[in-house]
């Protein structure tokens, strides 16, 4: 066959993706069972609340996660340093949040009307199919076959990528081609946001938290930009590379990080506001026992088969948070208290002097 046959890249990624070994061939085999399997039952109501006891305490539990964990999140938090006032800060926080709103109430109304339309391919014939399919199946992001040979698409027929519904919804719709070129390009800005954040975070705690604070604190400021920097680079790397393997559990990552700050860095956060008592020793012990516990389950859960209350890895949190923050307050009681000038760093955290009439004059 000629090298540009259009046909030899197509056989050559079949031979590539043709199983190795009989072990190789089962796991495939087994796999694609079980996701016609899924395939062939009615697709699930959209609005339907959970079915049973346990699903609905496992979401309850999820979604406190989510929204605790989002208030411990370090590159969230770092965010509160680009106002100059107190006062710019809480009034930051209020338009972030209302933002946030918005978009927590228009994604999933979005990801309905996508579901919409494509539930209204079900019962065409393959003659009547929208022009979209054609240009979304060129890029393999969708595939309908006729699998009885009936000539009406069925749902079991359908098989669309996770990220196809986000990019072609607007096509779907009407609307111009140029409007799913704004959604990819909104998208990609808040994935760098939230990479960029992440990452600055990252360096900036291993180099100046850690190195500079407790293992070289005679460094000089210019090395530890340079050492901040390299760390950038470092663990931008090591996220890239762990992103070109496109784990299929990158949803259950994300849950995990929002447990995991849930557990950890919340309870210290809030009481380390609003308890002066609270002190470095209570710290460090709540968030020891907030993440051991959770990860604890978490890994129980996923390899071991344990389960309590229903609750799933995602929402481990649920169990350590607690305990983090009951750790923390008793440990900070049976310790000495903190020194008196970090009792009154926190008491002008909470009620900053002067806050108010700068923010005036300004």
């Amino acid at each position: 066959m000629p090298p540009d046959d259009p046909q030899r890249a197509e056989l050559e990624k079949q031979l590539k993706e043709y199983p190795k070994s009989p072990e190789e061939a089962k796991e495939k085999w087994t796999q694609a069972m079980k996701e016609a399997e899924a395939a062939s039952k009615p697709p699930k109501s959209y609005i339907a609340p959970p079915s049973d006891a346990k699903d609905m305490v496992n979401f309850l539990a999820l979604t406190l996660m989510l929204m605790l964990g989002t208030a411990g999140l370090p590159h969230v938090i770092m965010r509160f340093y680009t106002t100059p006032t107190v006062r710019e800060a809480r009034t930051s926080a209020a338009w972030a949040l209302f933002f946030i709103l918005l978009f927590y109430i228009t994604a999933p109304a979005y990801a309905a009307f996508g579901r919409y339309e494509m539930l209204n391919l079900v019962g065409k014939a393959f003659s009547e199919m929208p022009s979209w399919v054609e240009k979304w199946a060129k890029v393999g992001l969708i595939t309908i076959k006729d699998l009885n040979g009936d000539g009406i698409i069925q749902f079991a027929e359908i098989k669309i990528h996770p990220d196809m519904i986000v990019l072609a919804t607007p096509e779907i719709a009407g609307l111009p081609y140029v409007i799913a070129g704004f959604v990819a390009a909104g998208g990609l800005a808040a994935a760098l946001s939230t990479a960029d954040g992440l990452l600055i975070t990252i360096s900036n705690a291993i180099s100046h938290d850690l190195y500079y604070k407790i293992i070289n604190p005679n460094l000089s400021p210019s090395t530890r930009v340079k050492i901040g920097k390299a760390l950038l680079l470092v663990v931008a790397l090591l996220g890239a590379y762990v992103a070109s393997y496109r784990l299929a559990i990158i949803v259950e990552l994300v849950a995990w990080a929002f447990s995991l700050a849930a557990s950890s860095l919340f309870p210290a956060l809030v009481l380390g506001i609003w308890d002066k008592r609270t002190n470095k020793y209570g710290a460090v012990a709540g968030i020891l026992v907030g993440l051991s516990v959770t990860l604890a389950y978490l890994i129980a859960s996923r390899f071991y088969g344990f389960e309590l209350f229903g609750i799933k890895t995602t929402a481990a949190g649920i169990f350590g948070m607690p305990l983090n923050f009951i750790v923390t307050f008793v440990v900070s009681r049976l310790t000495p208290p903190p020194p008196k000038e970090i009792q009154e760093f926190v008491e002008h955290i909470r009620y900053p002097k002067g806050a108010v009439k700068a923010g005036a004059e300004e």
